[in-house]
């Protein structure tokens, strides 16, 4: 039985899917610190970043940083977050998202709801910004 990440991945369960190549994928988070927060996650379902071999790691950093840089330029937040957390889903992820305080790295601060309209804009925003930024290739849809 695959984690939930994985059925997303697999699309079993829908998702606002920002990021696709051969080794990762970035979709919205249902409980998001911020707009447009974002979860970068290994194909291969790996339970701690630790795990992860360094060529992954890196690779998921570097997805991270070009999802970061869309966020700041779509919401302009004085700081981009960058969290692994892993208590959640056994399945390495990295969170990225605006940050205004400290207050953002909270998930005791994370949405429990979220409208649907709100989120796929959050998601058209995004995948403009990555698109504008010469990634086209890895935007979905």
């Amino acid at each position: 039985m695959g984690t939930v990440f994985t059925k997303i991945i697999d699309g079993e369960i829908p998702g606002r899917f920002v990021w696709s190549d051969e080794q990762c994928v970035g979709f919205l988070s249902i409980n998001p610190l911020g707009p447009g927060h974002t979860l970068v996650v290994p194909r291969a379902e790996i339970d701690q970043w630790v795990d992860a071999d360094a060529e992954l790691t890196a690779h998921l950093m570097q997805v991270a940083r070009t999802v970061g840089l869309a966020v700041r330029e779509v919401w302009s937040p004085p700081r981009v977050g960058l969290m692994v957390a892993g208590f959640e889903v056994p399945h390495l992820h990295v969170h990225v998202f605006p940050a205004h305080d400290m207050r953002a790295f909270d998930f005791a601060n994370a949405a429990t709801e979220v409208d649907a309209a709100e989120q796929d804009g959050h998601a058209d925003a995004l995948r403009a910004a990555l698109r504008g930024a010469g990634h086209g290739e890895h935007v979905p849809g």
